[in-house]
């Protein structure tokens, strides 16, 4: 065996995140991911991006379904302005280093980190005992996504941060196990007006492609009709919007509503207060719904056209997977020599 792998202490900035394909994507997945990733990739950054299928099947998934839905989560990248030429575009479960990371990473991470995992305990509910056990483990795996490509910045939502606490937290111990100064610390990128992007009938609740409401969401795949009678329809209050956000503190529709401006627009939520100051929601709404369609209807029509295609869809992710597997590959490698595993055979 070889001896184990000494790093330097810095690391090649890289950005890596993902998005599950389970259908449906929404605004507040644009807002809240897509979007960034483009900026990001537009920063120079190398940056790679997964559609998590391995990560979709913690739930049950029809097959053709799941198929539908990763070329239309692929689609959604590109169509908002992910370039496969500049930024690595793949689904997980081409890269079999994501697996095979994520059961070391099984036997680095401990029970009691699992078990604080507050999406699993909203996601299991009173069912803890019948759901999957990949549902429980798989922080652990997406742990192995971030870090077989040893990336240092990942773009999350609030909702994903303890995720990435865990990924850090498996880093540190398998670097300390092994006395290895390997895997980074991967720092969590948040930033932006509408990192967190609420339900237009319920400002409280995030907006999700599982709310029973259709009209709670506005959907990717939504033409610009239906965007504007979404917004017109979004719920707010009697008054007028205030000269500072000081006066949304307790008016979360109202809040929700200028941040997506302020997010779709480019400027600061403070800056789209100020600019509607003493406006009511029926001047600002249609401003609102106008800027949208300006925005979606692109993205919209550019899915439809690449969804025309599948098969060049699926060219795009496997030439992706290959340019993934490239680095993933040597990493896992050193991994393997790292923890004592014989590897006469390196693939």
């Amino acid at each position: 065996m070889s001896e184990p792998v000494q790093t330097p202490q810095t690391f090649t900035p890289r950005i890596f995140s993902g998005i599950q394909p389970s259908g449906g994507l929404t605004l507040g997945n644009y807002l809240g991911a897509l979007k960034r990733f483009v900026e990001k990739q537009d920063e120079g950054i190398e940056t790679i991006y997964c559609l998590v299928d391995m990560h979709a099947i913690t739930v049950w998934q029809d097959p053709e379904k799941l198929r539908q839905q990763t070329r239309e989560g692929a689609a959604a990248f590109i169509a908002a302005g992910i370039d496969p030429a500049r930024s690595i575009l793949f689904n997980q479960s081409q890269v079999t280093a994501h697996a095979e990371l994520g059961w070391i990473f099984n036997c680095v991470a401990r029970m009691g980190w699992m078990s604080r995992m507050t999406q699993f305990k909203d996601k299991a509910g009173k069912n803890s005992e019948n759901v999957s056990l990949g549902l429980f483990a798989y922080p652990a795996l997406m742990a192995a996504d971030i870090l077989a490509y040893k990336a240092t910045h990942v773009p999350v939502g609030e909702d994903q941060k303890q995720h990435l606490e865990l990924t850090r937290d498996i880093a540190i111990k398998f670097n300390n196990d092994y006395k290895v100064n390997f895997f980074p610390v991967t720092e969590p990128v948040i930033e932006g007006a509408a990192t967190r992007v609420m339900s237009l009938r319920d400002g409280s609740k995030k907006m999700s492609k599982s709310d029973p409401s259709d009209q709670s969401r506005i959907n990717l795949t939504d033409d610009a009709d239906a965007i504007s009678a979404k917004i017109r329809k979004a719920k707010t209050d009697p008054e007028p919007l205030p000269e500072t956000l000081d006066g949304l503190k307790d008016r979360p529709e109202a809040r929700n509503l200028v941040n997506i401006y302020a997010a779709l627009s480019g400027q600061s939520a403070e800056s789209v207060v100020a600019e509607f100051a003493g406006a009511q929601f029926g001047t600002f709404k249609p401003r609102l719904a106008e800027l949208a369609v300006a925005k979606l209807s692109p993205i919209t029509t550019e899915m439809n056209r690449l969804m025309r295609d599948p098969a060049e869809i699926d060219r795009i992710l496997g030439r992706g997977a290959e340019q993934a597997e490239a680095i993933a590959r040597p990493i896992l490698n050193d991994v393997y020599d790292i923890v004592g595993m014989i590897r006469s055979r390196q693939v």
